[in-house]
């Protein structure tokens, strides 16, 4: 038994990296992207080779196993384990080298392939596979795995593209293998030596051969290379702390072929007939993995397959060969680079996308890569799908058909003990339909722990003895990640979901996605990571707090891991009341962007507000929650008693304005806002007494921020709405008793019912909802549901200009009130302002603004709302440019709380304030949110505006 304590001693003596034992390090690190679940002892951080080494030592000496960790994206659980987990993402994460002219680049371990190719390509370089993985798996990874990507029919596997490898063993010894046996431990070639005629024919000879140990690569005619051995030993054998790779050429120019056929196994036999034509690439998919209005040609399945040239007109001269060759329904090539990397997207994201069925069940790994020839690869198909039926189960495959490699999600019941039973038998019966076509288990991902014991069917188990006599000649005392490849651990033990609660937890939003179960939201999250991309490129916005601070427990993965943890109880043992998921959650900005750009659609804006509830629940809650979460009510005080400009003056005084800020947990940093001495609706009843005018009636949204902060915003859109021909109204400030009926306005009243209408004023919430305070804004709401029923009754659309407001109104409200039909029927009737206009106005002609404009498109209207409508309506107002992605950092009351203005700061200085301070002479600074503006101003000095400001502003100076 490990005296944990000594060992913690003992590391954090020998390592000058981190060692962390606490409960975060662990419950972040007890998955990877797989199936399973296995809980670390505690994770080391190494600088570099002498901590490694140092680290193996103790471990060794009391006998603790070691796991290698990159970017933890592994499908087959190999990145998971019961010791010391090595995170080489931390420190050893660097380029070392890079030789244009020999075509070579020296990596550490924890480097991101995205890193390389971008330092590779403007030498004409890059690094030749491209798991989908690519902007957050590491080289170190993809050299355990072997991994492949969809380029791998032009330039072959990770094992293909290793020149040598800088290696320490379990025992220490620090080793450099490579071709002709070099960096060979003792007693490897003497082993080889006595198998050669095992070696030549027991593996299969296909391009995705990963599974097992390559041991075939240490035969005479194929150099004894020792560095391609390793390659998919998933860290059992030694541990990589250096590795020398080659670089291919990339071609100048590219285009994409996309390929529609009737059904995916008309894909699947055309996909091989095209590798005479030599493409980079030919990727499979079907229509149940592509979004409504991808742009694809007509068909049921397609491939993409990409060719390339020196020339724009040479690549699609080779594209177009590529198409008159294929027997197909129909065809596309693409050109445009940006319209390539939008159809690519589809294809990056079906490993996340997989995971859910159409009809909204969940979808696991676990069968996720078979490989069989690429001309066997339509029968294959069409007995897969077969034996699906046969058990009941649904998948859909997609992959790399070129290499004969299918990628495929399966709905397995993983719940529940006759639905695991069934995953084995299943996985048993594929096992050997696969080796019926002479395929591998795994043709990218490796074996782990998903597929390791199934090996003997396919090797036989006398070659499957000899993986366990390569394992003992590197790793004789078997501490390098047990229970993967060799002495495997059961393919249905460990598994992630069995730690989960049976039945649904007791939650107030109500998850529809999700069939009401927090648990089942929760496992949206499978881990594929593409929140930890360390930039975004165009809209994208997740995750800007793990872009901020490089933390795993700052990105949407980890939260929702510590989350996974907390209802599992184990590594979490407080329940809602728990720090660590408090302080993991403490940085999420509730921007939403993992709504729209996780490919599982993770919601950590609203599983935040939940725990927020839950977490707080009896107790006093931090000063901000009651400053800022309170904000419609202060706000709506200081302009019933008309004191703004008293407000105002005492917040410019500067130890007044200190005070208030340390009460009430705002950040030093930060300026107090301004409040308008003039609110919307005190504006609007100067201006008219009730709505006027013959168009279309529409109800303006007096939100908390347009109305006490920045009314010049509704009064712009009042102008640019009547100029397009529409009625506007503010909504009833009074309910009214029944039969009252009259939508109305900010001074709506019923002279015979005044005595008994309740006034009131409409809000989304929001400010409730982003500090988890449930029950107020469950009240709130309800409130705004009863004072719009009179609107709810006819068929006028809300106009929200306040796209957090907007985006609280569509999704957050009817999630919350998923008891009240009317939250429903409110939401259906919320319209942004472009919306609006090109809904009800689509005949009108903005004012002519022809001028470049720049700023951000807010988070909420990227991830919940939309914004084709604005670029529209941008488009036809003369308004260039694009509005860069990412977050502002301000979020509401996220960068005014205390501690969060560094992060704040570091993601407005992400996109937005670059993207300002490049502008164009004369550009429009563009910010439809309120945070947004006020962060332009604090931190760039600029102001930014409304779209329908500047429309406005247009409009006033015609004649």
């Amino acid at each position: 038994m490990t005296d944990q304590r000594e060992l913690v001693a003992a590391l954090r003596a020998a390592v000058r990296g981190e060692v962390d034992f606490g409960v975060t390090a662990r419950a972040l690190t007890t998955m990877d992207a797989s199936n399973y679940r296995r809980v670390p002892l505690g994770v080391c951080a190494p600088r570099d080779a002498d901590d490694v080494a140092a680290a193996l030592a103790v471990c060794r000496e009391h006998g603790v196993p070691v796991v290698p960790r990159g970017g933890g994206t592994s499908i087959a659980g190999q990145a998971t384990g019961t010791g010391v987990v090595l995170d080489f993402t931390r420190h050893m994460n660097r380029l070392l080298s890079l030789d244009p002219e020999a075509g070579t680049a020296v990596v550490q371990p924890g480097l991101v392939l995205d890193r390389l190719q971008e330092a590779a390509a403007p030498h004409g370089l890059r690094f030749g596979p491209d798991p989908s993985t690519h902007s957050r798996c590491t080289l170190g990874g993809m050299i355990g795995n072997n991994s492949c990507g969809s380029h791998s029919v032009a330039w072959g596997t990770t094992a293909d593209n290793v020149r040598t490898l800088s290696v320490i063993t379990a025992r220490g010894e620090r080793l450099r293998p490579g071709p002709g046996w070099a960096g060979a431990p003792e007693g490897l070639r003497p082993l080889v030596d006595g198998e050669l005629a095992r070696l030549r024919t027991s593996f299969p000879d296909l391009p995705r051969r990963i599974s097992g140990y390559a041991v075939d690569a240490l035969l005479p005619e194929h150099r004894a290379d020792v560095a391609r051995s390793l390659c998919g030993s998933e860290g059992t054998l030694a541990v990589l702390t250096e590795a020398e790779l080659t670089l291919v050429r990339a071609p100048r120019a590219r285009a994409l072929a996309v390929l529609a056929y009737a059904d995916e196994s008309g894909a699947a036999q055309a996909a091989a007939g095209l590798l005479p034509y030599r493409p980079l690439t030919v990727e499979g998919m079907a229509a149940d993995l592509v979004p409504s209005g991808a742009g694809l040609p007509r068909g049921g399945a397609w491939l993409f397959v990409e060719a390339g040239g020196d020339t724009g007109a040479e690549a699609r001269a080779a594209a177009e060969a590529i198409v008159r060759a294929a027997d197909v329904v129909d065809a596309l090539v693409v050109t445009d680079p940006a319209r390539q990397r939008a159809l690519w997207r589809i294809r990056e994201d079906a490993s996340g996308t997989a995971t859910r069925m159409p009809d909204g069940s969940e979808a696991w790994p676990g069968w996720e890569d078979c490989a069989v020839p690429p001309a066997r690869l339509g029968a294959y198909l069409r007995d897969f799908r077969a034996l699906l039926a046969e058990h009941g189960l649904r998948g859909t495959p997609y992959g790399h058909f070129g290499d004969g490699c299918i990628h495929v999600r399966i709905d397995f019941d993983l719940l529940t003990g006759p639905g695991v039973a069934r995953f084995r038998r299943f996985s048993e019966e594929l096992a050997d339909l696969v080796v019926a076509h002479g395929g591998s288990l795994s043709g990218e991902h490796g074996d782990g722990q998903a597929r390791a014991e199934l090996l003997p069917r396919m090797y036989g188990a006398e070659t499957v003895a000899l993986f366990e006599r390569v394992k003992g000649v590197w790793d004789p005392d078997g501490l390098l990640n047990p229970g993967m490849l060799v002495r495997p651990a059961p393919l249905d033990a460990d598994l992630r979901f069995s730690a989960l609660p049976r039945e649904p937890v007791d939650v107030e939003f109500g998850y529809p996605a999700d069939a009401g179960d927090f648990s089942a939201a929760v496992r949206r999250c499978v881990g594929v990571a593409k929140c930890r991309t360390t930039s975004v490129s165009g809209s994208a916005v997740m995750c800007p707090s793990f872009r901020a601070t490089g933390e795993e427990e700052h990105s949407t993965r980890g939260r929702a891991r510590l989350l996974h943890e907390m209802l599992a109880g184990e590594v979490v043992t407080d329940g809602w009341r728990s720090t660590e998921v408090r302080d993991a959650l403490d940085l999420c900005l509730s921007c939403k962007g993992c709504r729209s750009d996780c490919p599982v659609g993770v919601d950590m804006a609203t599983y935040k507000a939940e725990f927020l509830h839950h977490h707080y629940a009896g107790r006093r809650r931090p000063a901000a929650h009651y400053a800022m979460g309170w904000l419609p009510v202060w706000l709506r005080w200081a302009a019933r008693t008309r004191t703004a400009g008293a407000a105002n003056a005492l917040a410019s005084v500067r130890p007044l304005a200190h005070l208030a800020k340390r009460l009430g947990g705002i950040a030093a940093e930060r300026e107090i806002p301004r409040l308008a001495e003039e609110t919307l609706s005190r504006w609007w009843r100067r201006r008219r007494q009730s709505a006027t005018g013959e168009g279309r009636l529409v109800v303006l949204w007096p939100d908390t921020f347009t109305e006490h902060l920045s009314p010049s915003v509704g009064r712009a859109a009042v102008r640019v709405l009547e100029a397009a021909g529409l009625r506007v109204a503010l909504p009833p400030t009074l309910r009214l008793p029944s039969g009252g009926r009259r939508v109305g306005d900010a001074r709506s009243r019923s002279p015979l019912s005044l005595l008994t209408a309740r006034r009131g004023r409409v809000c989304c919430g929001l400010t409730y909802l982003s500090t988890g305070q449930l029950d107020r804004a469950r009240a709130v709401l309800g409130r705004t549901l009863d004072l719009l029923e009179p609107v709810l009754a006819t068929d006028a659309p809300l106009v929200v200009l306040e796209p957090s407001c907007a985006a609280a109104l569509r999704t957050d409200a009817p999630e919350l009130l998923h008891d009240d039909p009317r939250a429903a029927r409110l939401a259906s009737r919320v319209l942004t302002f472009a919306e609006t206009l090109e809904t009800y106005a689509p005949d009108w002609t903005p004012p002519a603004v022809n001028r470049p404009v720049t700023g951000q498109t807010h988070c909420h209207q990227h991830a919940v709302l939309g914004d084709g409508p604005d670029r529209r309506l941008r488009e036809a107002a003369g308004l260039t440019g694009e509005l860069s992605g990412g977050c502002c950092g301000l979020a509401g009351n996220f960068g005014f709380e205390r501690g969060h203005y560094d992060v704040s700061r570091a993601c407005a200085e992400e996109q937005l304030l670059p993207a300002v301070r490049a502008a164009p002479q004369g550009a429009v600074i563009q910010a439809d949110g309120f945070s947004c503006r006020t962060q332009l101003e604090q931190l760039g000095g600029v102001r930014g505006r409304h779209l329908a400001e500047i429309l406005a502003e247009e409009l006033d100076r015609r004649p």
